[in-house]
């Protein structure tokens, strides 16, 4: 499934975790992992302080050869994992590595520089999660196993073709690695979005598309060869994938892009990047 892997690192620990994913899924499936750092170095800078540069280009060759030797050695992992260190702002990079390798995953913690409890538009994960030509997953703990395999996934779902996309990816993890998905599907607070006053007929309509829709995922699933788990909760989608995610301590959500249909790229706070947010663990963002 995931056989061409770009992995964006700083050296932080959450690249390091992201580069772990990596390895162990190549190790256990086979493929390539391409590390990548950028240097950003711009002309301003460059006037003052033109050594730098080649400093720059240094250090990140540096840490690129022992985050490799330390991820081979442990695995065996010897040749199937190269690195580069590029010039430029890392989403360009980042992106840029990717559609050069023919990647059909991008892996990365939550990298950015405005800080990793809180991502806003314009940090390095946002702008490669919306731009990128391939599945991304975004490893936010470092603490955690890293094993490159997922036991309990989470599929929000709403019957979309970007839900149906990430349902068919789990499913596709599932027969790969073995492990249970459990489909959510969340009733909007229409009230809320629309100023009307919810009856009794009006929930139980919602219930019972609700109803309609797990089914619809139930089937997709089955024709997959895969049996799932449905639940429906009412709420704001980030809140109720956020504790969902953490009551049944999944080890990955697996989501579409849905949340940027129909609205501009720069628009902030789409579900699946205030997902990525506060999430409890990894997330898979599937194009």
């Amino acid at each position: 499934m995931y056989t061409s892997i770009v992995v964006a690192f700083d050296e932080s620990k959450y690249s390091k975790a992201a580069l772990a994913e990596a390895a162990h899924w190549t190790k256990k499936h086979g493929g390539q992992v391409t590390l990548v750092h950028a240097v950003y170095f711009d002309k301003e800078e460059f006037v003052i302080l033109p050594s730098q540069m080649e400093k720059r280009f240094e250090t990140g060759t540096q840490m690129c050869r022992e985050a490799l030797d330390a991820i081979q050695s442990g695995l065996g992992l010897n040749g199937s994992i190269k690195s580069f260190v590029c010039e430029g702002e890392a989403p360009d990079v980042i992106l840029e590595t990717a559609r050069e390798k023919h990647a059909d995953l991008i892996a990365l913690g939550t990298y950015g520089r405005r800080g990793f409890q809180r991502l806003l538009m314009g940090s390095v994960t946002s702008q490669v999660v919306l731009d990128s030509p391939c599945d991304v997953l975004v490893v936010k703990d470092p603490r955690r196993s890293c094993t490159g395999s997922y036991g309990s996934l989470l599929v929000p779902f709403d019957g979309s073709d970007s839900s149906k996309k990430a349902l068919l990816r789990a499913c596709e993890l599932v027969k790969a690695d073995g492990g249970s998905i459990t489909v959510l599907y969340v009733i909007p607070r229409y009230e809320e979005m629309v100023g009307f006053f919810k009856t009794e007929s009006i929930q139980k309509g919602l219930y019972q598309e609700a109803e309609k829709i797990t089914e619809g995922a139930k089937k997709n699933a089955a024709a997959q060869g895969v049996s799932i788990t449905a639940v429906v909760q009412e709420g704001h989608a980030v809140d109720r994938i956020v504790e969902t995610a953490t009551s049944l301590k999944n080890d990955l959500i697996v989501m579409g892009t849905h949340g940027w249909r129909g609205m501009s790229k720069a628009m902030l706070g789409s579900t699946a990047e205030r997902t990525i947010a506060y999430a409890p663990c990894p997330l898979l963002v599937v194009r």
